[in-house]
């Protein structure tokens, strides 16, 4: 059983990593909108490397308390649409 739960949770950060990519200049504007919403997130939980996107989606899920699809939908959300304000 802990072999399936292991292997479930491999995939499923495969799946993430290979979801997004996003440039510096993206996340600029993406985490000015999180900030925005989760005033609460520290600049620690808002560092970003490139390639690295996938430590992100973690992060985030844990400090706002969601699910790494949500933070996944709502990045993409945000970076879709960069001139809008809202998230």
């Amino acid at each position: 059983m802990h072999i399936k739960a292991t292997l479930a949770k491999f995939v499923a950060n495969l799946w993430h990593m290979a979801a997004i990519k996003i440039t510096p200049e993206e996340w600029e504007i993406a985490k000015a909108k999180f900030r925005r919403k989760y005033n609460h997130l520290s600049d620690d939980d808002l560092a970003f490397e490139p390639g690295k996107e996938d430590e992100l989606i973690g992060r985030l899920a844990k400090r706002v308390r969601r699910s790494p699809d949500y933070v996944l939908f709502t990045l993409k959300k945000g970076i879709a649409n960069l001139e809008n304000n809202r998230l």
